[in-house]
């Protein structure tokens, strides 16, 4: 299986959402390899970092659920390199 390693970073402008987010987010925690949550109070929203190593579709379907979410904004970056396993 291919895998590449990648970084998800999330902006939660609705509270509401973080239910959501964290249910998906332990639905695909064997990929995580770590997370770090901020809470930005001054402005009112949470920001996200999820690294993770998964196959390419796997990453992009995990992005793709919580871009889906209302009042939350999503990016992803890929690695280079390739992984065979």
């Amino acid at each position: 299986m291919e895998t590449r390693i990648a970084v998800i970073s999330i902006i939660v402008e609705n509270s509401g959402s973080a239910e959501s987010i964290n249910s998906l987010l332990h639905e695909y925690g064997e990929y995580i390899i770590g997370r770090m949550g901020i809470p930005y109070r001054r402005r009112g929203v949470s920001i996200i970092s999820i690294a993770l190593e998964a196959p390419q579709n796997t990453v992009a379907a995990l992005s793709g659920k919580i871009g889906k979410i209302e009042g939350v904004s999503v990016k992803t970056a890929y690695s280079g390199a390739v992984f065979n396993d």
